[in-house]
């Protein structure tokens, strides 16, 4: 019996990472052997060696689901990511790119031919050509049209004419129709010579030769209702149905409230559109709840948590300088007494800017380690790679902010000494920051304790204490 059977659905993912990762070891351990004993036939071996590679790369990746392919390359660094990537067969590079977020896809797509991205469209329905739509170029996105039917064409434009926020851009068209003048029987014959329903099926929907709809038939009344009465009959008139342009955070909510499964979509004539189904409904509250996490700490939703320093670093500037902003606006009140001692009110004033954002970027490295953990993306394997990465962020971070505070207090100061002292005070407490930001939720986990819990009033402490104790102790040395 195969032991991965007897997995959680966790331990599952885990098992098929870890293996894809020991695949790509063993690859990297092969070619350096190879490398350093050249020969005659260097290229020939390497050629054979680098086909074997692929070939047991892809077969792994073959038998797997394409939510569980993304998984993996959501969790790989970016040249590990790639080489899993190319070893996927590219009929299924549509289904892999829907299931992953918007940042790794995004890293993947950028690599991609135009031709390639045309063909990713191949096996995908309507609705999720439409989610990777803002994503494609324009040129691969107008190949992909034209390569559609008018059916599918209209199905894809008319998912792309609505807001994000709007219940249109999450509906599908996988749904049943049928009029309510048939018999249940005729209704079962037909099912059953389309051999199959699509996916979250619980119920038909009943329209007339307009396409209003007159309510719904569950499939528990097809199967329990005697056969020769009429749908009208049997069929459901009170039931739930949306709007295109309605919230779908309303709609969540109904969702949630109602337990569906799925539920016509209409326009303001009460004519069918499509359908939203519990699936979309799911992905879109995990994204928001994801994104919201996020927001609070400064970090963007868009980051890979895996992409580049620069990227990582662009990321968060923004939040960080909206930070320094609104703390420098709470130290002008202070300094408003600063005639009366000048050098201590400065000081005074200062220093809560070294803490405040020393606390903001431990908070934002910390939830993003937290999030990962909670995912299981992050493994004894890739931590060492992701903590060099974060460190790496915190220099250049430390750097740019730095700069900026050092030159916002020498505006205000004319002092370059108390100017410098700003900056490298920043720059140290950004540096604990950090290290605070993986060390608790990383060694929380470690002792198999919840990463979150307490880690932003550990940080806070931490960050707080060292702000003042790094900017004072300098300010100390170089100042008085």
């Amino acid at each position: 019996m195969d032991s991965t059977n007897q997995l959680s659905p966790a331990q599952f993912l885990q098992h098929q990472l870890q293996e894809v990762i020991s695949l790509l070891e063993k690859q990297q351990l092969e070619k350096s052997l190879l490398d350093r004993s050249p020969g005659a036939h260097h290229e020939l071996l390497e050629t054979v060696l680098r086909k074997q590679q692929e070939t047991r790369l892809h077969e792994k990746l073959a038998a797997l689901h394409p939510a569980d392919i993304a998984y993996i390359l959501e969790s790989l660094p970016l040249d590990e990511r790639k080489i899993v990537w190319n070893a996927i067969e590219a009929s299924h590079h549509g289904q892999v790119l829907v299931e992953m977020s918007d940042a790794v896809r995004q890293t993947l797509i950028s690599g991609m031919e135009s031709e390639d991205l045309a063909s990713v469209a191949e096996n995908l329905d309507a609705d999720e050509i439409a989610d990777l739509a803002d994503g494609l170029p324009k040129n691969a996105m107008l190949k992909i049209l034209r390569s559609l039917n008018s059916e599918e064409r209209k199905h894809v434009n008319a998912v792309l004419a609505y807001e994000d926020d709007q219940v249109g851009a999450f509906m599908d068209f996988g749904m049943i129709t049928i009029r309510e003048d048939l018999t249940l029987k005729a209704i079962a014959d037909y099912i059953r010579k389309l051999g199959k329903l699509p996916g979250h099926t619980d119920k038909l929907f009943v329209v007339d030769q307009q396409d209003v709809v007159k309510g719904v038939l569950p499939l528990s009344r097809l199967l329990t209702h005697a056969p020769f009465l009429f749908v009208a009959d049997a069929m459901v008139t009170d039931f739930v149905q949306f709007q295109v342009d309605q919230d779908v955070s309303e709609a969540s909510r109904a969702f949630e409230r109602y337990d569906l499964i799925s539920a016509p979509v209409v326009d303001n004539g009460g004519r069918l559109q499509g359908r939203l189904c519990v699936d979309s409904i799911l992905d879109y509250i995990r994204e928001e709840n994801d994104e919201d996490r996020l927001i609070q700490a400064g970090v963007s939703e868009e980051e890979d948590l895996f992409s580049s320093v620069w990227k990582s670093a662009r990321n968060r500037w923004s939040w960080l300088l909206i930070n320094v902003t609104t703390a420098f606006i709470s130290t002008r009140i202070i300094g408003l007494f600063e005639d009366a001692i000048l050098q201590l009110v400065a000081l005074a004033s200062l220093t809560p800017i070294i803490a405040a954002t020393g606390g903001n970027t431990g908070n934002q490295t910390s939830i993003l380690i937290i999030r990962s953990l909670a995912l299981g993306q992050i493994t004894p394997l890739n931590v060492g790679r992701l903590i060099k990465k974060e460190l790496s962020l915190a220099l250049l971070n430390g750097t740019f902010i730095g700069l900026v505070v050092g030159s916002v207090a020498y505006f205000l100061y004319r002092d370059k000494a108390l100017a410098g002292v700003m900056a490298l005070a920043m720059f140290l407490n950004l540096l604990v920051a950090v290290v605070a930001g993986l060390a608790i939720p990383l060694l929380r986990h470690k002792f198999d304790k919840d990463p979150a819990a307490g880690a932003t009033v550990m940080l806070t402490s931490i960050t707080d204490a060292m702000g003042f104790f790094i900017f004072l102790g300098l300010a100390s040395v170089f100042l008085l």
